[in-house]
C-alpha cells in the first residue's frame, strides 16, 4: 500500500498491479498521539479521494478515515460516493466500536480494520470469530506507543503478535503488518522484516516515508527512486523467505529480535541520558 495525493504518482505506481493506492484522511487525535515522532501526518482531504479514483483505473482504492466518532457515517458515505473500494478504520479499542463501523459500512466497500491499540490486538482473535473479519492490518506506530515501548518494531520482536497472527492464519484472514523501507535501508531493514512477515503470515505492508521520500510530484519520485526496481527488490526478498525452511525463518526471527532489542536499548539509554 502507498499513501499518495498526487494523481500522476498514483497513475504511475498503479502500473504495478500489486500496489494498492491509499488516501489517508485520518486527522482526529493523531497529532496528539504521534506529534513527537517523525511519522506520517496526513494533509489530505476528501477531494483527494476523487482525484486518485479518477486516475487509477480498476486498482483498488483504499481510504483511511478518522477514528470512530459522531461524523463517521457521513465520512463513510462521502468516501464511498467518491469511489473508495476499501475503508480502513484506525484507533478503535473494542468489538462494539468495530461492529458499529461494520454496520455503517455494510457491503458498500471492503472493511480493513487497523488494529493499532493494545486492547484491540488483545481482543483480535475474538473479533475475528465474532465479526467474521476477512482482512485487516496491524499498525505498529500507535501500538508500540500504547504498549509503552520505545521502538516501533518491539511488538514484532518481543512475541506480542505471535498469538494474534496465529489466530489470523488459522482463520484464513488476510493481513499486513506495519510499513517497509527500501531494501537495505531503515534501522531494521526489509532483509530482516520480510522474514517475519513470511513467518507470521503477513502479506501486506505500507510503503513508508523512508521508501518513497514523500515526493511532491512524479518527476521528484522518479528522481529519488526507480520504483519498479525497488518493488522488485522487496518481492525478491519476500520470495526468498517464502522458499526458506522453518529453521531458516527461526534464525531470521532471532536475528531480527536481537537487532530490534539492541536499537531499543540504545534509545532507552539515550532517554536516560537526556533525563
Amino acid at each position: 500500500m502507498m499513501i499518495l495525493s498526487d494523481p500522476e504518482i498514483a497513475r504511475y505506481i498503479c502500473r504495478d498491479k500489486g500496489v494498492t493506492p491509499m488516501v489517508d484522511l485520518e486527522r482526529l487525535g493523531k497529532a496528539e498521539r504521534q506529534g513527537h515522532l517523525g511519522t506520517w501526518k496526513s494533509q489530505q482531504d476528501i477531494e483527494d479521494v476523487s482525484r486518485i479514483r479518477g486516475v487509477v483505473g480498476d486498482a483498488e482504492l483504499l481510504v483511511r478515515i478518522d477514528p470512530f466518532h459522531d461524523g463517521t457515517k457521513a465520512q463513510l458515505d462521502e468516501v464511498i460516493a467518491r469511489g473508495a473500494d476499501a475503508v480502513m478504520l484506525p484507533m478503535f479499542h473494542d468489538i462494539d466500536t468495530l461492529a458499529r463501523f461494520l454496520d455503517l459500512l455494510g457491503d458498500r466497500a471492503e472493511p480493513v480494520p487497523l488494529f493499532e491499540t493494545a486492547r484491540s490486538v488483545a481482543a483480535l482473535p475474538d473479533m475475528v470469530k465474532q465479526l467474521g473479519l476477512r482482512r485487516l492490518h496491524i499498525g505498529l506506530n500507535d501500538l508500540h506507543l500504547d504498549l509503552g515501548d520505545v521502538f516501533l518494531f518491539e511488538p514484532l520482536a518481543n512475541g506480542y503478535l505471535e498469538e494474534p497472527c496465529a489466530a489470523l492464519r488459522n482463520a484464513g484472514v488476510r493481513f499486513g503488518i506495519g510499513g517497509l523501507a527500501r531494501a537495505r535501508e531503515g534501522i531494521v531493514s526489509p532483509e530482516f522484516l520480510l522474514g517475519e512477515h513470511v513467518r507470521l503470515g503477513s502479506t501486506a505492508a505500507i510503503l513508508s516515508q523512508t521508501f518513497h521520500r514523500n515526493p511532491e510530484n512524479l518527476a521528484e519520485l522518479k528522481k529519488s527512486i526507480d520504483f519498479p526496481d525497488e518493488m522488485a527488490r522487496l518481492r525478491a526478498i519476500y520470495q526468498r523467505f517464502l522458499a526458506m525452511d522453518a529453521e531458516g525463518l527461526e534464525h531470521n526471527r532471532v536475528a531480527t529480535r536481537d537487532r530490534v532489542f539492541d536499537v531499543a536499548q540504545l534509545i532507552r539509554a539515550r532517554k536516560g541520558d537526556e533525563s
